[in-house]
C-alpha cells in the first residue's frame, strides 16, 4: 500500500470531506480569475490539444473528465464536448460513462426506486450530464453503470448493456471500445477516481477475489420508450472497493505501451489505447495476480 493510501486509511473522514470541500473551492476561485481576466480556454484551443496528443479522425473515444481541471472553458461543457466531435470527425464515435451513482454501489441500488434512461441523471461530472441530454445521444440501459454514445456505432456499443447481470462483462461499451481498438481518455481525473474499465477484467477471467456482493438485486428500468422492464444485477462489494490501489497500476500501464500522460487545458490526463489496456490486464493477471486490489502481484 503506498504511503497516500495509509494517510487517507488514518485520516478521519470528516477531514477527508473537509479536506476535499477545500481543494474544490481552490480550483473554484481559480476559474473565477481566469474568467475575470478573459483567460478562457477555446474550442480551438482544445482542438489543438487533442490532435498533439493523437486523436484522429474516425477514432472510438470514451472519455472520463473533470470540468474543473480542464480550466475555464469559454462555453462550459459544450466547449469540451464540440471540440472532440470535431477532431474525430461524422465517422468517430464519443462515449461517456453517465452513471448515476457517485457512492457504493450496494448503498445505490438499495435506495433507488428504479432507474429511468431518459431522466435519471448522471452523477459523472457536469461535462457527462450535458453530454448525454444532446440530440442523437444513445443511453444504454444499465441501471449501474449505463454510458452515453454519439456517432454512427453508438447503438452497436450500447444496446447489448440492458439485461447484464454484471455491467462490465463482453456486452459492456467498456469491453467493446477495447475490442474494436478505441481509446480511454482520463481529463483531469485518474484511474482510481473512473477506473471503470479495470472491471473489464473481473470478468474476463476466472477473478480470484469475491469482488461482487452475494445478492443479486433486482430493479425496474424505464426505457427511452416509457416502457419498464425489470431486470437482474450485481453489485460491487464495498468490503473489496475499499482496497482498490488503481492508481498504483499507472507505472505499469505506462511501461508496457497502453498509457501515456498528456495534457488536455490545464488539466493532466491519461491516454490510453484500450485494447493493449485489457491485454496488460489479462497477461499481468494470469503471470503475476496483478488487479487493482494487488498492484504489486500476488
Amino acid at each position: 500500500m503506498g504511503f497516500i493510501d495509509v494517510l487517507r486509511k488514518l485520516t478521519p473522514q470528516p477531514l477527508l470531506e473537509w479536506n476535499r470541500r477545500r481543494k474544490k473551492r481552490n480550483r473554484n476561485n481559480q476559474l473565477k480569475q481566469q474568467q475575470s481576466s478573459n483567460k478562457a480556454i477555446t474550442k480551438e484551443d482544445l482542438i489543438k490539444d487533442l490532435q498533439g496528443i493523437g486523436i484522429n479522425k474516425g477514432d472510438i473515444l470514451l472519455v472520463h473528465s473533470s470540468l474543473s481541471r480542464i480550466g475555464y472553458l469559454e462555453e462550459g461543457p459544450k466547449t469540451l464536448v464540440d471540440a472532440i466531435l470535431e477532431v474525430i470527425g461524422p465517422e468517430g464515435n464519443l462515449l461517456m460513462p453517465t452513471s448515476p451513482n457517485n457512492v457504493f454501489q450496494l448503498n445505490y441500488i438499495r435506495n433507488i426506486p428504479f432507474f429511468d434512461v431518459n431522466e435519471t441523471p448522471s452523477m459523472t461530472g457536469k461535462i457527462t450530464e450535458y453530454f448525454r441530454t444532446l440530440p442523437g445521444v444513445v443511453r444504454s440501459l444499465s441501471p449501474t453503470e449505463p454510458v452515453s454514445a454519439f456517432g454512427p456505432r453508438a447503438e452497436e456499443f450500447t444496446k447489448d448493456h440492458f439485461g447484464q447481470i454484471t455491467p462490465y462483462n463482453q456486452h459492456s461499451p467498456f469491453y467493446k471500445v477495447s475490442e474494436n481498438g478505441g481509446k480511454l481518455l482520463y481529463i483531469g481525473v485518474t484511474l482510481s477516481m473512473a477506473g471503470t474499465n479495470l472491471h473489464t477484467l473481473e470478468d474476463a477471467v476466472d477473478f480470484k477475489f469475491p469482488v461482487y456482493y452475494p445478492e443479486l438485486f433486482e430493479i425496474e428500468v424505464i426505457d427511452s420508450y416509457h416502457v419498464k422492464h425489470k431486470v437482474k444485477i450485481k453489485v460491487h462489494d464495498p468490503e473489496w472497493s475499499k482496497k482498490r490501489k488503481c492508481d498504483e497500476l499507472i507505472p505499469m500501464f505506462i511501461e508496457e505501451g497502453a498509457m501515456q500522460k498528456v495534457k488536455i487545458g490545464q488539466a493532466d490526463t491519461l491516454l490510453v489505447d484500450a485494447k493493449k489496456f485489457f491485454e496488460v490486464m489479462v497477461e499481468q493477471y494470469n503471470k503475476h495476480g496483478v488487479t487493482m486490489y494487488t498492484p504489486k502481484g500476488s
